[in-house]
C-alpha cells in the first residue's frame, strides 16, 4: 500500500530542492528525519514538512506505524516561474526568474518476514489480500 503526499509551488528553485531529496531518497524514516532536521539547507525544512504530513497521513488514514515505514520514492518537478524585473539605468529592465517546485514523497510499508522466509501480508476488514 502506497501513501502519498504532496506539496505545490514550493519558492525554491527544483535544481536545489533535488539535491535534498537525493540525500534522503531511499532511507529509513528515523534517518531521513533525522538527516533533514540537522541539514544547512532551504529544501531540508520543506521536505521535512512534506514527510511528516505523509507519515500522519499513514498513520491517521490506514492506522499504520511510522516503525513499518520506508520512503519508496521522492520527486520533485518544475512548477510555474515568476518573471519580475529590475530596474537599472537609462531607463532599461534587467528580467530575471523566480522558480518554484512540485514535490512529491510516496511511502510504502515494509513487508515483514516469517522464520521460514515467507512475507506476511495483512489482511482488510472484508477479507481480501492488501
Amino acid at each position: 500500500m502506497d501513501i502519498k503526499a504532496e506539496a505545490k509551488y514550493l519558492r525554491i528553485s527544483p535544481r536545489k530542492l533535488r539535491l535534498v531529496a537525493e540525500t534522503v531518497k531511499k532511507m529509513p524514516l528515523e534517518m531521513a528525519t533525522a538527516n533533514l532536521t540537522l541539514m544547512n539547507k532551504k529544501g531540508a525544512s520543506l521536505l521535512l514538512k512534506l514527510l511528516k504530513s505523509a507519515i500522519s497521513n499513514a498513520k491517521n488514514n490506514l492506522n499504520l506505524r511510522e516503525e513499518d515505514l520506508k520512503i519508496k520514492s521522492i520527486t520533485v518537478d518544475k512548477g510555474i516561474v515568476f518573471k519580475r524585473w529590475q530596474p537599472v539605468s537609462r531607463g532599461m529592465a534587467h528580467a530575471y526568474k523566480k522558480q518554484t517546485s512540485h514535490a512529491k514523497i510516496i511511502l510504502e510499508e515494509i513487508a515483514k518476514k516469517t522464520a521460514k522466509g515467507k512475507k506476511i501480508t495483512k489482511r482488510r476488514k472484508n477479507g481480501a489480500k492488501s
